[in-house]
């Protein structure tokens, strides 16, 4: 689950890291109190969505007095916008924040998160942040430092300290970044987030530094343990699919493609995409209806399968484990008349009463294709596609 800036700006309020006083508006008017409580002559107007590069996309803005905070506003709350980080969906604005703003010297990039490739909490940084670490990241791996934590040990003062003086700070300085970094390792492990992201962590020009922006990703997983982080969700920010997939326990990814996939288990649908694309075609989503598939839960993938009208064709492709093969088919053929599927449908089934399962599909009188194999049914579904 992602957050706006001024939720993670909150997070890390709670523990102890310090962020430019800021308060949230959802009109102009609201704006312009805001910026009347924060001291300075000098406001940042930044609209909130779960996106980065919202400066490059117009979502930043320098107002140096009141009439520029309430025009800047104006211009964003109640539009949409669309950022490098979107892949061209437009988010709603519907909350600006006002920030006091500040003079920097130097960004800063400073990220936690979860490295398989170590099995550990691994803080990222660099001396060159900003808009474009990921064009830095490419271009210039070297000036990337990283500090994979030690599970028993954990987070310590030195090893911080260490990373600030590679980052180029000076003794003061690389004692505030070792405060940062502590608090953000400790709201980590609590909240069990899985990404934090401080661009830019910025040096001002009284040599101090300050956490200008920041994101924050949790792990749904652990979503049952935090019901305060779950209350900060925004569904306006997510894809409408997506949530009414969340709603019925269903795993779902909306993409570009034309070619539904329903699947058991997340490594056979991803193996499911990836054979789809090998056969020339594209994958519409990802979905996942989970080991315990049934008439209810097919049902509703099929609905948000078709709920896309750019759907063509449906390839279900079950393996039955835990649930046997009859009852997917059984729920298949209930699913196909209830939502009354006028695409062609492939299905293929594997495993506990397959025979049984492919027998009641043969004989339920309604166009849905068998499949020998995954690559059969890939097959069968570009060439359905295709008009073959």
């Amino acid at each position: 689950m992602n957050f706006h800036e001024y939720q993670a700006k909150k997070l890390f309020a709670d523990y102890g890291i310090a962020v430019p006083a800021g308060r949230i508006a959802r009109t102009p008017e609201e704006a312009v109190e805001a910026a009347k409580t924060i001291p300075g002559d000098l406001w940042v107007v930044k609209a909130q969505i779960h996106a980065g590069g919202r400066g490059k996309a117009g979502g930043v803005k320098l107002a140096k007095n009141f009439d520029e905070v309430k025009q800047y506003a104006a211009a964003m709350l109640g539009t949409r916008m669309a950022t490098y980080q979107t892949a061209g969906v437009e988010l709603p604005i519907d909350t600006v924040l006002v920030s006091e703003g500040t003079d920097i010297d130097k960004e800063l990039y400073l990220s936690v998160l979860v490295d398989r490739g170590t099995q550990s909490v691994t803080f990222i940084a660099s001396a060159e942040g900003g808009m474009d670490i990921e064009q830095v990241a490419a271009e210039k791996p070297e000036a990337i430092k990283t500090i994979n934590v030690n599970y028993v040990e954990g987070l310590r003062p030195y090893q911080c300290r260490a990373l600030g003086f590679d980052l180029g700070l000076n003794a003061k300085q690389a004692n505030q970044l070792a405060k940062i970094m502590l608090g953000l390792f400790k709201l980590f492990h609590e909240k069990d987030l899985a990404l934090v992201e401080l661009n830019p962590l910025a040096i001002l020009t009284n040599g101090n530094l300050a956490v200008l922006d920041g994101k924050v990703d949790s792990d749904d997983n652990a979503a049952f343990r935090h019901p305060d982080l779950v209350a900060m969700r925004d569904i306006r920010q997510e894809d409408e699919t997506e949530v009414k997939a969340s709603q019925h326990d269903l795993n779902y990814v909306t993409m570009d493609g034309n070619i539904g996939c329903m699947v058991n288990g997340a490594g056979l649908a991803m193996a499911t995409m990836d054979v789809i694309k090998l056969e020339g075609g594209e994958p519409a989503n990802f979905l996942d209806v989970g080991g315990g598939a049934t008439k209810e839960r097919v049902t509703e993938a099929f609905k948000l399968i078709l709920s896309s009208d750019k759907v063509k064709a449906i390839f279900v492709n079950i393996f039955g484990g835990i649930v046997r093969c009859d009852m997917i088919a059984e729920g298949i053929i209930a699913a196909v008349k209830e939502v009354d599927v006028k695409v062609p449908v492939i299905v293929r089934l594997e495993g506990t009463n397959v025979e049984a399962g492919k027998e009641l599909l043969k004989n339920s009188g309604l166009a849905i294709t068998p499949a020998d194999d995954i690559n059969d049914g890939a097959r069968k579904a570009v060439a359905a596609v295709a008009g073959k």
